[in-house]
């Protein structure tokens, strides 16, 4: 059998906005600290900018809290490749054994389950069996990587959150069915809020933040500019630029998900890792890429996700009527090329005033 494959280790949700800070960022000449530092945590990069007019702090610092909070909300709660993750023993834990959960998970789920409800169910933790079952999760494959519908009909039983009995206000889970929770599509977002939390608790006022592609953007870089993040175009080749936006001082969050980072072409045909949990098949519409801008990093990376398995008219009709601010690019159908289309509240912020 004839077979092309092409893989990418990361999604458009771990890359959509990795130009922002190397594009557009110019140092200011001026005399106030800027602490610049990143690394690596949640199977990509995070890079962070922080504005220190006071020059009260050590950026060394500031550096070593932030790459230990990001690595114990990795390693410790979120990851599903970690065996001693939270999230590990989640997935491991009997059915209708109540669970005590950590703030954090307790929160993460709390908005997974809000988005779920509100997406109609496109945003879905718990179809992480499917994403797994066509290759693009964390777990080694073992048979043909397209399955039947008789395997996706046998999965699907599995999946829904209907199944996750949640009481938040007691921090406790109980899964009702077999699930397996993949956090993927909103913990990079949660990781993103809880740096822009932990600078705001100490008193700065202009930063930017950016793991795996999501983003909090707060105040202005110095001089009084505003930081200017770019959309990227959706092709698979060298980061290229789609279009900017302008953060114009206010407290915003960002992030992208799209089809063209992580995928496998099969005998001609195109299957995107963006699984819809309805079908348990990868989406086949034309929505290339989305970005949504929000007060949180975590609801605007679940959003996305979302947006990505309904398709463009269903997602911007959703967006308009909760009021998202959401950018959509398309392939054409017919001629090469795409087309963008925003909500009312996303072009306040493609005009610099």
């Amino acid at each position: 059998m004839k077979q092309f494959l092409k893989r990418h280790k990361f999604s458009l949700s771990f890359l959509a906005v990795l130009l922002v800070s190397l594009y557009f960022w110019q140092p200011d000449p001026s005399a106030i600290a800027v602490h610049e530092f990143g690394g690596a945590t949640m199977g990509t990069t995070y890079s962070v900018k922080v504005v220190d007019d006071r020059e009260s702090a050590s950026g060394e610092l500031l550096a070593l809290e932030v790459g230990e909070m990001l690595k114990a909300l990795d390693r410790e709660v979120m990851s599903t490749y970690s065996e001693d993750s939270e999230l590990t023993e989640i997935n491991k834990a009997a059915i209708n054994e109540k669970l005590v959960l950590s703030d954090a998970m307790t929160e993460v789920l709390s908005l997974a389950l809000d988005v779920n409800a509100l997406t109609d169910g496109a945003f879905d933790v718990t179809v992480g069996p499917l994403v797994n079952r066509w290759g693009f999760g964390p777990e080694q494959r073992h048979q043909s990587r397209i399955p039947d519908q008789a395997e996706i009909d046998a999965m699907l039983v599995r999946i829904g959150s209907q199944y996750l009995d949640l009481d938040a206000s007691a921090s406790t889970l109980v899964k009702r069915t077999d699930v397996y929770i993949d956090l993927s599509g909103i913990a990079k977002g949660y990781a993103v809020d809880q740096l822009a939390k932990y600078l705001d608790g100490r008193g700065y006022s202009s930063y930017f933040i950016e793991v795996g592609g999501e983003l909090r953007i707060k105040g202005y870089k110095p001089g009084e500019q505003t930081w200017v993040p770019a959309i990227e175009s959706p092709v698979d080749t060298a980061p290229q630029v789609h279009n900017i936006f302008y953060a114009k001082g206010e407290s915003i969050a960002v992030a992208g998900s799209g089809d063209y980072r992580n995928y496998f072409d099969l005998d001609g045909v195109h299957y995107s890792h963006e699984i819809d949990p309805e079908t348990g098949w990868p989406v086949t519409h034309n929505l290339a890429a989305v970005y949504v801008i929000d007060a949180s990093a975590a609801r605007a990376d679940a959003l996305a996700t979302a947006f990505m398995v309904l398709g463009t008219q269903r997602a911007f009709a959703l967006a308009q009527r909760i009021g998202v601010a959401a950018y959509f690019i398309s392939k054409r159908e017919v001629q090469e090329g795409f087309d963008d289309l925003y909500t009312s509240q996303f072009a306040h912020y493609l005009s610099p005033n």
